[in-house]
């Protein structure tokens, strides 16, 4: 028995770790948006204006402040049908949210394509809102975004690259 233990053991395959960093992201966002269409679900039958001033009063902010009115007035459009669509759409795209992390994690081809096509189709809204009005929060988004987009369009054509290599190979007597 000259067989060391590390020998007998197959070496499991290394994780790409840029998956499991977009995974963890894909994660995050699902589960902010659960907890967004829980809140929505929380409003409902209750007067949207009258837990606004709750909250308003609560984080000390000026109640005569414009931007504070304005949403107050704006407000008073939501309704409790509004609320359970805007929950829905939250919860659907929690899910493909999930679905696209959980795939990534377990490094899927299919979530990969999933997820660039996603981003891909997110990317001109983002880059208009960030040119009418530019934020650190959405300037942060956007350039995170477009990492992910180019960084999953590389492990993509590397992948196919590399299927495309060994059917080549394979052909060849």
């Amino acid at each position: 028995m000259t067989d060391l233990p590390s020998q007998l053991s197959p070496v499991p395959p290394r994780r790409n770790k840029g998956l499991i960093l977009i995974a963890a992201y894909k994660i995050v966002q699902a589960l902010l948006f659960i907890a967004l269409g829980v809140g929505a679900l929380r409003l409902l039958h209750k007067d949207i204006q009258d837990e606004l001033t709750q909250l308003i009063d609560h984080l000390r902010f000026n109640p005569e402040s414009r931007l504070i009115n304005f949403i107050l007035v704006q407000s008073s459009i939501i309704n409790d049908h509004m609320l359970r669509r805007v929950s829905a759409v939250l919860f659907a795209y929690a899910g493909l949210g999930l679905i696209e992390g959980i795939g990534l994690y377990l490094e899927k081809g299919w979530a990969e394509y999933l997820t660039l096509i996603i981003t891909a189709s997110f990317l001109p809204w983002e880059i208009f809102e960030v040119m009418r009005r530019l934020t650190w929060i959405r300037g942060s988004l956007l350039a995170l975004n477009v990492l992910v987009f180019f960084y999953l369009l590389k492990v993509v054509t590397e992948r196919v690259r590399v299927r495309r290599s060994k059917t080549g190979d394979q052909e060849l007597p």
